[in-house]
């Protein structure tokens, strides 16, 4: 297997947990680009990183996903965790597997989308509101925030899988049987690791 591994995908499909995971059982170092993200759009608002652009959801994604694609690939090409037997996992929100392709690909590293595309947002909605626990910064929005931004996932999801379909990416959908899910992952991560 390939020195660092990226976890893409949707906000709420496992990402962070998957890379904890993923970081506890192997050794590789977890790093948080969404948090990277947030500290760009705070402190360089001139790199364009804005989340809450007056733009649709899908132009968002599109404009930080085409930002922060060379950046990845010149943390993964900058051998800061050369010292690792393993070295990083990265858990990264808008990163397209377009962008991917283009800037990424043929470094040093695996890539694994985890989405929810095969559900309406009504569904994805309900199924949140199940599960959410106050550890989730959705449990302190409006049900209307919610249902607006499981909308926006949805959409992202489905845009994310065409995607990785058309670039023969590795993707798990996560809003059903997610536990099962995870352990199919973990198992494939067991196989590349022997």
């Amino acid at each position: 297997m390939k020195s660092n591994i990226i976890i893409a995908g949707v906000p709420r499909a496992g990402k962070s947990t998957i890379s904890r995971m993923i970081a506890n059982r192997f050794g590789y170092q977890h790093v948080s680009m969404d948090s990277i993200n947030a500290a760009f759009e705070r402190v360089f608002p001139e790199l364009g990183i804005n989340t809450y652009a007056e733009m649709s959801s899908l132009d968002i994604l599109y404009n930080i996903s085409g930002k922060i694609a060379p950046f990845i690939s010149a943390m993964i090409g900058s051998d800061e965790y050369e010292e690792f037997e393993r070295g990083m996992v990265l858990d990264v929100y808008q990163l397209l597997p377009d962008d991917y392709m283009k800037y990424i690909a043929g470094c040093n590293c695996e890539i694994f989308y985890f989405i929810t595309s095969d559900v309406t947002p009504e569904e994805r909605f309900n199924i949140q509101k199940t599960y959410d626990t106050e550890k989730d910064y959705t449990f302190y929005k409006t049900d209307e925030e919610i249902r607006e931004n499981c909308e926006y996932i949805v959409e992202q999801s489905i845009l994310m899988k065409n995607q990785c379909i058309k670039n023969n990416l590795p993707y798990y959908e996560t809003v059903r049987d997610r536990e099962q899910v995870f352990e199919r992952f973990m198992d494939r991560i067991n196989e590349y690791k022997e």
